[in-house]
């Protein structure tokens, strides 16, 4: 466990290194996401959409079998579970919304991009829809998924995450960020049963660590 700790520490001060070139981007989109959930405890994934330039949007996945096609690629749904529960770490709120399990076959132009992350023309992979939010005055450095195993025997940390949506690192006071994550598996050929999400620990402004890291197991 100490090993563990000591990996998700240093998982997100390295996320949060690699996010300083967009911190002034990321403090803009806080201002603008503020004043439209003001008055929400809770929003729904579909509330405000920003189409991800490599996958395919998979929001109208919600049964499984359903398959979505657009100029990225052709996406099935293999698993689903609607979790929209909040889970807090120190001053930090994280929004799990939903997580799947998606077969995806990416189309031509996106093929290069994919061959960083696996040589496989179909592939599954996991990903979460979610939410953070910052309660406190103060800025904070967090990455809501450090690392991510599954019942197949994946084992994942956060730059593996192919939807590279700026969700890891600095969280600006009472911001919030909102977005998808996920993982390619190796395993496609298995059931996937259930997944375990592990946050990062939570650095307070001069990056010391304020609150543990959190574990969340996740059932299909």
């Amino acid at each position: 466990m100490k090993k563990l700790v000591v990996l998700l520490s240093l998982t997100v001060i390295l996320s949060a290194c690699s996010a300083q070139a967009s911190t002034n981007k990321d403090s803009n989109k806080d201002d603008k996401e503020k004043v439209s959930q003001s008055s929400e405890k809770k929003q729904t994934s579909s509330d405000v959409y920003v189409p991800n330039p490599q996958l395919t949007d998979d929001r109208s996945l919600l049964e499984i079998g359903q398959a979505f096609k657009d100029d990225k690629g052709v996406s099935s749904l293999k698993a689903i579970k609607k979790v929209n529960e909040t889970y807090r770490i120190g001053d930090v709120e994280l929004i799990i919304h939903d997580v799947k399990v998606i077969e995806h076959t990416p189309s031509y132009s996106m093929i290069d991009y994919f061959h960083g992350f696996t040589h496989e023309e179909t592939f599954d992979f996991v990903k979460a829809n979610i939410e953070i939010k910052n309660t406190s005055d103060q800025p904070v450095y967090f990455s809501p998924i450090a690392i991510l195993e599954s019942s197949t025997g994946e084992h994942r940390d956060w730059e593996a995450d192919i939807y590279l949506e700026e969700l890891n690192g600095e969280l600006a006071a009472n911001g919030s960020k909102k977005g998808n994550v996920g993982f390619i598996l190796d395993h496609s050929d298995k059931e996937v049963e259930w997944v375990k999400i592990f946050t990062s620990d939570l650095l307070n402004e001069e990056q010391k660590v304020t609150n543990k890291a959190q574990e969340i197991t996740i059932e299909f």
